[in-house]
């Protein structure tokens, strides 16, 4: 998998800037306008992988790990991923999630059974939308599927913006498109593994081939004895 560097605020284009000001100032605006008693909301995305259960729980990765620039929407009304700190692989763990401008997330790993489950809790988040949105938990829950395989991405938040009829399909699409994006990233972290995989496998083919072929030769000559 190719580690992704995140360039800092200060690097990202002014444009890109003001657009991310402008869209959470108003964000900001509409839920101190609008905004009730939390309601709890679940977004579960699921997607099929022509890979097996094992493979997939081997790139799993945070939407702060993903490689490459996340989608226009995300990139407006959240800062820039830049890295995690701990370990997401062992029950209890904590795990920072760190973006640009100082915003964070705080999770902890609450069940971790491999290739099956990964379950997480949020305990602090430093996003600049707590306002509207806070992330509660969630989970990635791998099931078999003969040869392939299907993972179930799930997120639960507390919500505050009202009338919830209408906010709660835009906030579905918002964590559906987020998911997405994970999980793309996963899609492409088991292809690029598959093929460095296969490639490794073809040379050492190759290479057994050229030792069986140029590799040790017996050569039998005729004796020849003078007197």
């Amino acid at each position: 998998m190719t580690e992704r560097i995140a360039a800092p605020e200060s690097d990202l284009a002014p444009t890109t800037l003001l657009l991310k000001r402008k869209e959470l100032a108003r964000f900001r605006s509409v839920s101190w306008l609008l905004a009730g008693e939390a309601a709890r909301e679940t977004v579960a995305t699921r997607v099929r992988f022509e890979a097996s259960a094992e493979a997939v729980w081997d790139e799993l990765m945070f939407y702060e790990e993903v490689p490459g620039r996340a989608p226009p929407l995300l990139r407006m009304l959240l800062a820039a991923p830049v890295r995690t700190e701990g370990d997401k692989r062992r029950a209890g763990a904590m795990v920072r999630c760190v973006y640009s401008g100082g915003a964070e997330l705080m999770k902890c790993i609450t069940r971790v059974e491999a290739p099956r489950s990964l379950c997480f809790e949020v305990i602090e988040q430093r996003l600049g939308i707590e306002d509207c949105i806070r992330t509660l938990g969630g989970s990635y829950k791998i099931e078999s599927r003969g040869g392939a395989s299907e993972i179930v991405l799930t997120t639960n938040y507390e919500a505050y913006l009202r009338p919830r009829a209408l906010w709660r399909r835009v906030e579905a699409a918002l964590v559906s498109r987020l998911h997405r994006h994970i999980l793309r990233g996963v899609s492409a972290a088991i292809q690029q593994t598959s093929a460095i995989t296969h490639a490794n496998v073809q040379e050492a083919r190759s290479t057994k081939r050229d030792i069986v072929a140029g590799g040790i030769a017996c050569t039998i000559s005729q004796s020849r004895s003078r007197r």
